[in-house]
């Protein structure tokens, strides 16, 4: 393993790309501390921990706790995947921006460009809901957490929030085009691994105080490995559709005849469906804490706590829905089928055009049920060992996948620079496959 990591470090290009990496990593965690303008982060702290299964408690582990300390980084990288989601399902409904995803380069300039004013509208929009939001707080507890609430501070936390956004957004293409592995991604993982040691203490204090025993801590070390070997799995999970492409003359020489393959991911919709899930699952949790001392409001926020029968049903249909919802909209069989034909390709025992349409849709349809299945099964098993056990299972199915995915992408990256150079790779094989986070 230490030859492995001098080879990495023996190329000049790959290792300043590594230090601009790790740089730029440390300058987004570093403002991830610095507090906004006119907040009590500890009045702020203490409302969060009585709210952690809502919306803001899921806000906050994609931006690695920055929400909950109200620093100017609090709206971390989420504006852009929001804005990316958005432009990205204009692409499926709206004409213009499916042929702007048709355009070859230029086409992705101008997507772009429409995401980073996307973000910038969406950031303002949710800086501005957070300084509203931050100020009635003051009535729900003896602390205020805005002592000086006003226009005033409206106006600078729009201002800090927003500014914020944009430079984490800078530092995210910074990090793609002149360090390794893809910048937005690894924003949010390192936000996600931040967390993980204060998760580790929390589990320690909890068998140290008696809570579980020294067996059932050996099992959550178990179920822990156990998931996150089953995720890589599923991540590096796919099904090759043979390809064969006819022959073909051009001039005096000849081209295709080769043999191929089309790769179908098993997880093709990443940790999406688990976010849109997960998002809409827990609004009527975050509005009922929103009216305390409402009864009905009480019953909602019981129904749809963690755990809860409902919640836990509701929650893996809604999983399996957008898993289906969300590879339909990023891969479309037609458009594999016009493709192959366009450059004589075609799968053997299959007719070109609708045929080959119809076929790669009943193989991903198939191979998407047991994926959908899996990313219900990771995201509930937090909340079942919790509610049923009264295991502190800190370690989320969703932050877990997003990891994963993001180190093997990156991992792979790297083995490509290694075996251009004809370095020998981390992976015996060097065929180690990318993962994907959106």
């Amino acid at each position: 393993m230490l030859n492995k990591l001098q080879n990495v470090f023996s190329i000049p290009e790959l290792k300043k790309r590594i230090i601009f990496t790790g740089a730029m990593l440390i300058v987004y965690r570093l403002g991830g501390h610095i507090p906004t303008p006119g907040v009590d982060g500890a009045a702020l702290k203490a409302y969060f921990a009585q709210n952690q299964g809502t919306l803001f408690g899921l806000y906050d582990m994609f931006v690695g706790g920055a929400f909950e300390r109200a620093t100017v980084f609090a709206l971390g990288i989420m504006p852009y995947i929001s804005a990316s989601i958005i432009i990205q399902l204009f692409g499926a409904v709206i004409p213009y921006f499916e042929r702007l995803q048709k355009e070859g380069e230029e086409g992705r300039k101008k997507i772009t460009q429409l995401t980073r004013y996307g973000t910038v509208f969406l950031a303002a929009i949710q800086s501005f809901g957070i300084a509203i939001f931050l100020q009635n707080l003051n009535a729900q507890g003896s602390t205020p957490v805005v002592p000086n609430t006003g226009v005033g501070f409206i106006l600078l936390t729009v201002l800090t929030l927003t500014a914020g956004t944009i430079f984490i957004m800078w530092l995210g293409e910074q990090i793609t085009d002149r360090g390794i592995g893809n910048g937005i991604s690894l924003l949010i993982t390192i936000g996600i691994i931040a967390m993980y040691p204060n998760d580790i203490l929390n589990t320690l204090r909890a068998w140290t105080a008696g809570q579980f025993n020294i067996l059932e801590l050996i099992i959550l070390g178990l179920v822990l490995l156990g998931v996150t070997v089953l995720v890589v799995l599923m991540v590096l999970g796919v099904r090759k559709i043979p390809v064969q492409y006819a022959k073909r003359v051009v001039g005096r020489k000849m081209y295709g005849g080769q043999s191929t393959h089309i790769p179908l991911r098993v997880n093709t919709a990443g940790v999406m469906p688990i976010i849109f899930a997960q998002s809409i699952i827990a609004f009527p949790g975050t509005l009922a804490a929103l009216f305390p001392g409402n009864d009905i409001m009480a019953a909602i926020q019981t129904w749809f706590s963690p755990g809860a029968a409902p919640y836990v049903i509701i929650y893996g249909a809604m999983i399996v829905f957008f898993t289906y919802f969300y590879t339909a909209i990023i891969l479309n069989p037609v458009d594999l089928a016009d493709n192959m034909r366009k450059y004589g390709g075609f799968i053997p025992g299959i007719r070109p055009g609708k045929k080959t349409a119809e076929y790669i849709d009943l193989v991903l349809t198939r191979i998407t049920l047991p994926g959908s299945i899996f990313l219900a099964f990771i995201a509930i098993l937090p909340d079942i060992m919790i509610a049923k056990f009264g295991v502190p299972f800190y370690f989320g199915g969703t932050g877990l996948l997003i990891v994963v995915g993001v180190m093997l992408d990156t991992m792979s990256q790297i083995e490509s620079h290694l075996h251009m150079r004809h370095y020998d790779g981390f992976m015996k094989s060097g065929k180690m496959r990318s993962g994907n986070t959106r």
